[in-house]
């Protein structure tokens, strides 16, 4: 018999043992526990994630649907859909894997660049399937500058299938951050902060017409709301999980109560939205960044076309400019809608009430009223950036060798109806235009209509006889139709009409304030469309009334609808447009009557008849006393004075013809000295030092004027300080000192249409600011030797080649010269 003690400490050790072994094996069972879970998370994964998958891609496709208007057809469904599904495929590897951050951004990336070609730019594919280098870099240029042309070029956006790649990446980007969210974190209602993300960025990049906005926001209510909820219970149910069969109903019973309740309530509440969005969302159109951004195209550095008017009508009225298949009867060619005034040009602007330049296709919304035609332009002689089309364009499809050139290089402006192509066009290039073309109002029609009221950019510079002759014209009517008809009939009952080939009373070219000034003071106004034109719209902007002026080309009469019509210099016109209330902008001329046009006088007008004189009386006979009586001294009197000294004439000539020419002498050598380097310059060799030898026109000519040209200052360095100097030419002088760089460093060499138009841009620039300094300050920059120190010998005196500018000390030494590339 043992001991207690020892029956105790047995008995102890058994309980002890029993413990022991009741303590290993729970221990046993909780790691089993934990290796069983961890081995099961691929499978909860797969139980949960093809539910998060539904919802997610039921979201993002009623985001997507946002992108319709802006697009125009259902192209875009493709590279949306697959951005979505590759996004969510790569998410779903990274959680089954358990891939870090950076190999799951390693693996989005090369997916995007191998998978993205046959969703976003299967034309660039080989089969539709292989990336090509194109592939790869349409790719990744688009995920850099897609967004940016993509609110800047004109809808539809059909026309421009490498815009595919915007809705690819912001789909496919969505669908990675989703997925990663709902399956690789606890609070997995997360991934909706995402798909909201998509629903704005659609809006944003969208068009003012909205999809199915009621549709999409009840989607993303309702299916957010329902899953997030179920993604919550899913998550709490699984941490207090019990693997009792009691339990296992209690919580399949819970979740079909909540999701019930749930579903009750999400359907109730989606009732009430389908009731009351229509009536309490506001009527005002959506906030989008394509009527918010301006595009980054800069007008200035074009030329306007209206400085080439006289060019048009005086050297090439015989060259056939273009050539217009379907033009219709009473149908207007347009060049382009200029709306800005500076005192110097009329130029097209972009900005309040001016519209904006966006890329166009050849599919382009138009809300214009009228007939559509189409026509198709052939280019000849013509060359420059400006294209010529009809009505409103709802299209334009290029043909020929440069079709892709020009295709991507077009933009328009729907509000001035004014197209640009930057890769310019030129003989042989043709395009077809789908136009809409409305019937031009008749006069009875005008008067019974009233004048809108539109935005217009401010003008400066406008000449005070404008506002003058303007109050004479329309004397003491105040209803702006009649106003603006008695405008009208003013200039073109007193002017003149010469488009400077007559040799009668010939006008200068050019719109300058200065120009205009003079036409509208002189007693016999003389001038043509281009003066006309503009003198037309100064008088109605300075009356309240808006109005712009548009360059273009129209038949002659006896052109005959259906035929071709072959544009030439001779059919260059400028009119005036004015805003009627139900007709939009209306052409409105102003050239003056054909009765009023210089005609050559009749030969027997030009000679006129001798006079018929009377014969003159007989002189009385002297008396017989007097008649053999002549004094000596009166004959030798009247020898003297029909005798002429030559010699004394030759010796007063000499004396003053000779200091006067030595006087003079040094004057014409100057002017001939400007006059041989601005020879020079325009007829250089090379058409690079042609454009770069008139920008050193520029400067050289506002030296002379007193500017501060900077020695060694680049040309936008110098364009600035000018600016300063002239701030009404500082449109201009940007413009041409933009075109000489480009020219200078660019590829290729500029046309001679292009360097005509350079040199007539620096003709007006240097008119105008000629024209802002008195007579006085006019001549003695004429005469200054400011900017022929650097090309006078050195023989000369010093006080001649450097002579002391005003304002300096006779120790401050003169700028030099500047010195650009190519200068000659």
């Amino acid at each position: 018999m043992a001991p207690p003690g020892d029956s105790g400490s047995a008995a102890g050790h058994s309980t002890a043992s029993s413990t022991g072994t009741g303590t290993r094996s729970a221990g046993t069972t909780a790691r089993s526990t934990t290796r069983r879970r961890g081995a099961d998370a691929p499978r909860a994964l797969r139980a949960t994630g093809a539910v998060d998958a539904l919802a997610l891609v039921v979201m993002l496709g009623a985001a997507l649907l946002g992108f319709g208007p802006a697009w125009g057809s259902w192209t875009y469904l493709l590279p949306a859909v697959g951005g979505a599904v590759l996004g969510l495929a790569v998410a779903w590897c990274g959680a089954w894997r358990r891939w870090n951050l950076l190999t799951v951004t390693a693996v989005a990336i090369t997916v995007y660049v191998l998978l993205g070609g046959p969703f976003a730019l299967p034309a660039t594919t080989v089969g539709g399937v292989l990336p090509t280098l194109e592939t790869v870099r349409g790719l990744l240029l688009g995920a850099v500058t897609g967004w940016k042309e993509f609110v800047t070029t004109a809808l539809p956006l059909q026309s421009f299938p490498e815009l595919g790649v915007v809705p690819f990446l912001l789909l496919y980007v969505t669908a990675l951050g989703a997925g990663t969210l709902a399956w690789r974190v606890r609070d997995a209602h997360w991934a909706l902060v995402p798909v909201t993300v998509a629903f704005v960025a659609v809006i944003l990049l969208g068009s003012i017409l909205p999809a199915v906005p009621v549709v999409q926001g009840l989607v993303l209510v309702v299916v957010g709301l329902l899953w997030g909820a179920w993604r919550a219970t899913e998550a709490r149910l699984g941490e207090r999980q019990v693997a009792t069969a009691a339990s296992i109903v209690a919580t399949r019973r819970l979740r079909w109560h909540r999701a019930r309740g749930g579903a009750m309530m999400l359907a109730l509440g989606a009732v009430v939205a389908v009731v009351l969005v229509p009536v309490v969302t506001p009527a005002t159109e959506r906030v989008v960044l394509r009527e918010q951004i301006v595009p980054p195209l800069d007008l200035h550095e074009y030329v306007s076309p209206l400085a080439s008017f006289r060019k048009y009508a005086k050297e090439m009225t015989e060259e056939e400019l273009f050539t217009v298949d379907g033009l219709p009867a009473g149908a207007r060619v347009r060049l382009a809608t200029l709306d800005a005034y500076d005192g110097v040009v009329f130029n097209a602007s972009t900005g309040a009430g001016s519209g904006v330049f966006t890329r166009a296709g050849d599919q382009i919304a138009t809300v214009a009223q009228g007939t559509p035609t189409d026509l198709t332009v052939t280019i000849g002689a013509y060359g420059g950036v400006w294209v010529p089309a009809v009505g409103a364009l709802a299209g334009v499809e290029y043909a020929g060798a440069r079709t892709e050139a020009l295709g991507s290089t077009t933009y328009y402006n729907s509000t001035t109806g004014t197209g640009v192509v930057t890769a310019g066009l030129g003989r042989g290039d043709s395009y077809r235009l789908d136009a809409v073309v409305a019937p031009a109002p008749s006069e009875d029609a005008l008067r019974s209509s009233r004048i809108e009221d539109e935005k217009l950019p401010a003008w400066t510079q406008v000449p005070d006889s404008v506002a003058a002759k303007a109050a004479q014209f329309m004397a003491e009517e105040t209803d702006p139709v009649v106003r603006l008809d008695n405008l009208r009939t003013g200039l073109v009952a007193s002017g003149i009409f010469s488009s400077g080939l007559e040799t009668q009373l010939p006008s200068r070219p050019g719109h300058s304030a200065e120009r205009i000034d003079t036409l509208l003071a002189a007693d016999e106004m003389v001038g043509d469309d281009e003066q006309f034109a503009v003198a037309l719209a100064l008088m109605a902007r300075s009356a309240g009334i808006p109005a712009r002026v548009v360059m273009g080309f129209y038949p002659p009469e006896g052109w005959e609808e259906g035929t071709p019509f072959v544009a030439t210099g001779a059919d260059v016109h400028a009119w005036v447009e004015v805003p009627f209330a139900g007709y939009g902008w209306v052409a409105v001329d102003a050239i003056p009557e054909e009765d009023n046009k210089i005609k050559p006088e009749p030969k027997s007008d030009q000679v006129p008849k001798p006079p018929v004189l009377e014969d003159p009386e007989p002189p009385e006979e002297p008396a017989d006393a007097d008649a053999g009586e002549v004094d000596e001294d009166e004959k030798k009197d009247d020898a003297e004075s029909k005798g002429f000294d030559w010699g004394l004439a030759a010796v007063v000539v000499a004396s003053v013809a000779i200091p006067l020419a030595l006087l003079a002498l040094p004057l014409v050598l100057i002017l001939a000295l400007k006059a041989r380097r601005r020879r020079r310059r325009r007829e250089a060799p090379r058409p690079v030092d042609r454009i770069s030898g008139g920008w050193r026109e520029v400067l050289d000519v506002a030296t002379d004027l007193g500017a501060p040209v900077t020695s060694g200052a680049t040309r936008r360095e110098s364009a600035r300080t000018l600016t300063e100097s002239f701030p009404a030419a500082a449109t201009p002088t940007v413009g041409l000192a933009r075109t000489a760089d480009a020219t200078v460093f660019g590829a290729g060499d500029p046309s001679p249409q292009d360097v005509d138009a350079y040199w007539t841009g620096v003709d007006s620039l240097v008119q105008g600011m000629r024209a802002t300094l008195p007579r006085r300050r006019r001549v003695r920059a004429a005469l200054s030797l400011r900017s022929l120190r650097g090309a006078l010998p050195a023989w000369l005196p010093a006080r001649l080649r450097h002579p002391r500018p005003s304002g300096r000390t006779a120790s401050t030494p003169p700028p030099g010269p500047v010195t650009k590339p190519g200068d000659s």
